[in-house]
């Protein structure tokens, strides 16, 4: 049985005593059913919306001042297209929404902001299929009801269950704000330090330097420093710059778009040249492509983007809208995020979601815990997640991720192939199907962390991830002797 369907049987054995309570179990249970929740976090003009769209591969999320961005939207995977506010008085209402010049356009009508709990947005979309996505109002701006919205969906508002999964969090600087926000997600969601839940991005990388040609170069420099520090690497699972821009344009490039590129391209170099120098010569200054073209499209790839698209196109390398749309994904940094994403979360989907449902079982059993069928049921629960080996593993991650473990090299790399998600020739690295030699890596491997774990210098993380090698490896001998499929 999968550990989210123990945790189902177990919840349909709770005796909760009030109506509340009987919600909450429900909302749990459906919750082990659904896709993995992922939030787009960060302060104010981080670029959230953009790189939502990026990920989608669509113009979903609105990414200017309006009304809408100031309420929290979940995207979903679904039949058919509909968008639906759930009211903070309880209930539901469906909501107008338009396609205007390839971007969603949401009408609120006579409903205000403050009254939307949050927007459901459902879309066919491949992309949302594993994993539903979560656009959030900017942190540290000056609009303090709607940044209150976004910290009541991390549970960080005093009384409120967090809703979310994991997170993408976007970062123009590492501001101490930043950190302290990952800290609280992180306090929110699990007992435990758990950079296996969070990723950030080194957002509007292609801005750096007012959008000079090494930009991006620069900004995986930042990014890479950025990932040394100690209190980051300690709240997340690794840092990536990301222009989310190129990638948004990338990913909904049209031929007209490139047409007025090409038609720049056709300029002399000279006058080339003055246009590009900056953002306000390339919009405003007397050229033969009309400025209100250029200044769209100034919109929608930005300074950098318009200088690499014709950099791109002059010397050769797109000539078609297909090719230039290629070039500005390769270059925009969204691919090694998904990577991220993937290796981090969709592959994780299960065991992210159990934990958090754990997390919330915990509080009900602890509100419960003056009756003896709540103590009984609060025991159970102990049990239950004592006994789950996939738990061990993605605590063990957490230590390994956030650096607070003395390892050689090698250790590292044992350890974060010991956590994968596979089968236990892979993750004991033996040939498939040779179960003698899995076997005798697994009692080797057994041997060599007790003896670490015995070490009379070890800290008290390295006894911990020790044990949790010890009982990994316990796992993978068993399932080497028998026919047990992997955990």
């Amino acid at each position: 049985m999968s550990l989210s369907a123990r945790i189902e049987a177990l919840t349909r054995t709770a005796a909760p005593q009030d109506e509340a309570a009987r919600g909450e179990l429900e909302r749990i249970r459906s919750r082990l059913r659904e896709p993995l929740r992922v939030a787009i976090a960060g302060r104010v003009k981080a670029g959230k919306s953009t790189l939502l769209n990026a990920l989608v591969g669509q113009r979903l999320a609105a990414s200017d001042a309006g009304e809408c961005t100031r309420i929290v939207t979940w995207y979903r995977d679904g039949l058919t297209y509909d968008v639906t506010a759930m009211l903070r008085e309880g209930g539901s209402q469906p909501v107008l929404f338009r396609r205007d010049d390839g971007r969603l356009e949401i009408e609120l009508g006579a409903l205000r902001p403050e009254q939307v709990r949050r927007l459901e947005v459902t879309w066919p979309s491949a992309r949302l299929a594993g994993m539903t996505l979560i656009d959030t109002p900017g942190l540290d701006g000056m609009d303090t009801e709607a940044e209150g919205r976004t910290r009541a969906l991390f549970g960080l508002a005093e009384g409120e269950v967090g809703e979310v999964d994991a997170v993408i969090y976007l970062m123009r600087h590492a501001h101490a704000s930043d950190a302290a926000f990952l800290e609280s997600f992180r306090d929110a969601s699990v007992a435990k330090p758990s950079p296996a839940n969070a990723v950030a991005a080194l957002s509007r990388a292609d801005e750096i330097g007012s959008a000079r040609a090494d930009a991006l170069s620069a900004a995986a420099t930042v990014a890479e420093r950025y990932a040394r520090d100690p209190r980051l690497r300690a709240l997340c699972a690794g840092i990536v710059p990301v222009a989310g821009l190129l990638a948004e344009a990338g990913a909904t490039l049209r031929e007209s778009e490139v047409a007025v590129l090409r038609a720049i391209v056709a300029l002399p170099s000279a006058q080339q040249d003055d246009l590009l120098l900056s953002a306000d010569r390339f919009a405003n200054r007397y050229a033969p492509v009309a400025s209100e073209a250029r200044a769209a499209l100034l919109r929608r790839l930005g300074l950098f983007g318009v200088r690499w698209s014709v950099a791109q196109i002059r010397e050769g390398h797109a000539q078609t809208a297909q090719e230039l749309a290629t070039s500005l994904v390769a270059v925009s940094g969204i691919r090694r995020l998904i990577e991220m994403i993937d290796e981090n979360f969709a592959r994780r989907s299960e065991l992210l979601r159990a934990r958090m449902a754990i997390s919330s079982l915990k509080r009900l059993a602890r509100a419960a815990s003056t009756h003896a069928p709540g103590r009984a049921f609060h025991a159970e629960l102990e049990r239950l997640e004592a006994s789950a080996p996939e738990l061990t593993l993605l605590g063990l991650l957490d230590f390994v991720l956030s650096g607070v473990l003395d390892l050689t090299d090698s250790e590292h790399e044992e350890v974060l192939r010991v956590a994968r998600i596979g089968d236990a020739a892979t993750r004991l690295g033996a040939p498939a199907g040779d179960r003698s030699t899995m076997r005798e890596i697994a009692n080797e491997r057994i041997e060599y962390w007790r003896q670490r774990g015995f070490d009379p210098i070890a800290t008290g993380s390295m006894r911990e991830a020790a044990d949790a090698l010890v009982r990994s490896y316990e796992g993978l001998l068993v399932e080497a002797s028998t026919d047990q499929p992997a955990t």
